[in-house]
């Protein structure tokens, strides 16, 4: 065989993966997670089994598209960090994970949900939420956000944006901001008023998580 084969199937494969990636973005945003891998294999132009060959399976194929996505969430933390104003960290950061889901019904399920299967994209998202965690902190230390307001209570209401964003996808695409300010606003703690029920438990919110996946 020459020598200058092996480099063209490497380039052919190549190919064929950055084909998958553009398909399955495309495909994810507008379908969801759920959308049918056959589809992306078509879209782009590929059979189904090269599909398999490069993503053994679903989460595989999830990960690669999304990794970006959840490092962009993360940079924003991390940027929210830094500012002195611990309020418009905190802001920033929330801000930046909706106006994403909005953008892309794949990423607003995945972000919403316990799915990431595979290591790169659980350290990222554990980081994500260790950032978050810190976020919060910070904006209770400085008196901006309401003493009781748990992780847990952030997790479970962001369930609820997503599917706001879900229903109003490509009817009122917009609509999640003003929903989003009215969390904002409940989160204030000069707005705070007692609490009828403690928040989910770290294992509570685990089992629900997995029960919506």
């Amino acid at each position: 065989m020459s020598p200058e084969v092996p480099r063209l199937l490497r380039k052919d494969a190549q190919r064929n993966r950055e084909a998958l990636l553009a398909a399955a973005r495309r495909t994810f945003a507008e379908q969801g997670l759920n959308a049918s891998l056959e589809q992306v294999a078509r879209t782009a132009g590929v059979a189904i089994g090269t599909l398999y060959r490069h993503f053994p399976n679903r989460d595989e194929l999830v990960v690669a598209v999304f990794a970006d996505k959840l490092r962009t969430v993360l940079e924003a933390g991390e940027r929210g960090l830094e500012l002195d104003d611990a309020w418009e960290g905190f802001r920033l950061f929330l801000e930046t994970l909706c106006e994403l889901q909005a953008e892309d019904r794949g990423f607003n399920e995945l972000s919403s949900l316990d799915r990431p299967a595979s290591g790169a994209a659980i350290g990222v998202r554990d980081r994500m939420h260790a950032v978050w965690r810190e976020l919060l902190r910070r904006a209770q230390e400085q008196g901006a956000v309401r003493a009781d307001l748990a992780f847990e209570d952030m997790f479970v209401l962001l369930w609820s944006h997503s599917m706001i964003i879900d229903a109003t996808f490509g009817i009122a695409p917009r609509t999640w901001r003003r929903h989003l300010y009215l969390m904002l606003d409940a989160y204030r703690a000069p707005n705070a008023h007692p609490l009828p029920e403690p928040p989910l438990t770290e294992h509570e919110l685990k089992l629900a998580t997995e029960r919506l996946s």
